[in-house]
């Protein structure tokens, strides 16, 4: 989302431009058709042109379940936010770029009440389970975004314009060895199968205005997934498809009152991002599932 929701990876290769600067002259309006435009237009999107500005992006959306031969089910309701920065790098040979370092947290609510759950009863088994809801930390570029790739060749925009308005998607199929294989087949299979589907959209008024150190960025997610391995489907026919939109904030305090609250008691390091020279390994719905069933094991 940005569970994957806003991976450095996804979004790269959805909005990847070329340049070799991270910042255009001041008082001068963008050029996306320039280098140095174009990665700052880049930057601008992900984060902050600021060096270790935090910025955030927040969605709200629901979740359904697909089984064969039954009408599909809402099941929950979710809010997710992801706090980043960004800090600009420098490499001799591939120029002047950045890096973005993140994490993010996802909750799952009753999709009648809107409340934040922690216990779900599964309507196929019967099965009353906790709900582990998303956090992970962190979610980095898994390298620095530099105008030439390793191999010399420059970014390509996929921004597409018309008139003042600019957009970018992309499709992410995901299809890999399930970090939950071996001890965790009862609660999933061996392969996780997935894909995530991002769209953001915005002005490009605002985009190339210099005066603006991040663009005001509206996006949609979808995904389409294995159940989660908290549900306990055990192998069960269907899938669960995801849909959500919302937009980039400023900070934290743009957050609406009842996610900075959750937040606060129930995560408060989502406040804000990662240091910049974060080196940890990302992580996801499945490893962080993973990690906690090995320490309850473990007590």
């Amino acid at each position: 989302m940005f569970t994957s929701f806003m991976r450095g990876a996804a979004l790269a290769a959805a909005l990847a431009v070329s340049g070799n600067a991270a910042a255009t002259k001041p008082g001068r309006a963008l050029d996306i058709a320039t280098p140095e435009g174009a990665i700052a237009a880049f930057r601008k999107i992900q984060c902050s042109t600021e060096d270790r500005r935090p910025t955030v992006y927040y969605w709200t959306g629901e979740t359904y379940s697909r089984v064969p031969g039954e009408p599909d089910r809402l099941l929950f309701r979710f809010e997710g936010m992801n706090t980043r920065q960004c800090v600009t790098v420098t490499d001799p040979v591939r120029g002047t770029g950045f890096r973005q370092v993140s994490r993010e947290i996802l909750f799952y609510m009753d999709p009648v009440t809107g409340e934040i759950i922690d216990e779900w009863k599964n309507p196929w088994s019967g099965e009353t389970v906790k709900v582990l809801h998303i956090a992970n930390d962190p979610v980095n570029f898994r390298a620095p975004i530099f105008p030439l790739t390793a191999d010399g060749k420059p970014y390509k925009s996929d921004i597409q314009v018309m008139g003042d308005h600019w957009w970018g998607t992309t499709t992410v199929p995901l299809f890999y060895r399930n970090p939950l294989g071996g001890d965790f087949q009862d609660y999933v299979g061996g392969t996780y199968h997935a894909t995530e589907m991002f769209n953001f959209f915005g002005r490009m008024s605002d985009l190339t205005d210099p005066k603006n150190h991040s663009a005001d960025v509206n996006v949609a997610w979808a995904r389409i997934s294995d159940w989660l391995p908290w549900m306990k489907m055990r192998g069960r026919a269907g899938n669960l498809y995801f849909n959500g939109a919302g937009r980039k904030l400023d900070g934290f305090a743009d957050l609406p009152a009842g996610m900075r609250a959750a937040i606060e008691a129930r995560g408060p390091i989502y406040k804000e991002p990662p240091p910049v020279d974060d080196q940890r390994p990302n992580e996801t719905s499945w490893t962080y599932f993973k990690k906690r069933m090995e320490a309850s094991r473990q007590n």
